[in-house]
């Protein structure tokens, strides 16, 4: 009953962007994310932490969301900055529900309770620039109400898993909004994609003032889900 995570694998059945054309550890990406989520079994859960599939919308999804149905396991999918499909989540399960897809959910202004583990997740934001910092202020204060609305829906679930596509920290530049929130519900560890190729070096991971920083971007992952709860 462990509970894993990856993020950004960029699935793209129908909407013809695969990311071999991007070489090195993209190459035969399909094949890798095939093998490495052998690792999951029928009563694991792995959260996919935005960038699932390259689809403009739901239609575009299925055989993305198909592949992923194939694999053990419950997969539960947060928001990413690619994810152009995302919907409402009473359309999006309604057509999962339709398409007789079982085994994906989405985290959304809420948590998922899994052995005694609350999952709780937003999108977040990264600071790329400061251009425009009233969108900047506006983005991130949305966010950081997702983030307390589903840790908020956790109650009293002692141990707390935050789960992001952004990184909350990346480089030189903190997302405090966010991990004032985390300190304040008492997380511990957080997990994040986003980042891929030569941003891997600016990545933060490791515990940086009692909160522990962790990357699953698949390519830096090798395709294969980490454990991050058991």
């Amino acid at each position: 009953m462990a509970i894993y995570a990856i993020g950004d694998l960029h699935l793209s059945f129908a909407s013809n962007k695969p990311m071999d054309v991007f070489g090195g550890n993209w190459d035969n990406y399909i094949e890798k994310i095939r093998v490495g989520f052998e690792v999951l079994k029928s009563d694991d859960i792995c959260v996919l932490c935005g960038d699932t599939s390259w689809g403009m919308d739901l239609d575009e999804c299925l055989e993305d969301f198909r592949f992923l149905d194939s694999f053990e396991g419950k997969k539960l999918i947060l928001k990413g900055n690619h994810d152009y499909w995302w919907n409402t989540v009473s359309k999006m399960k309604s057509f999962l529900l339709d398409n007789n897809i079982k085994s994906i959910d989405f985290l959304f202004n809420n948590s998922y309770i899994h052995n005694n583990a609350a999952i709780c997740a937003t999108r977040g934001w990264l600071l790329e620039d400061d251009s425009n910092p009233e969108h900047y202020s506006k983005i991130t204060a949305r966010e950081a109400v997702r983030l307390k609305a589903s840790l908020l829906s956790a109650a009293d679930t002692k141990t707390k898993l935050c789960f992001f596509h952004y990184p909350p920290r990346y480089n030189k530049m903190v997302l405090q909004e966010f991990i004032d929130i985390m300190d304040e519900f008492d997380v511990k560890s957080c997990w994040y994609g986003h980042i891929h190729g030569e941003g891997f070096r600016h990545a933060i991971c490791g515990i940086v003032n009692g909160i522990s920083y962790n990357m699953v971007s698949a390519d830096y992952i090798n395709f294969t889900p980490i454990k991050v709860h058991e």
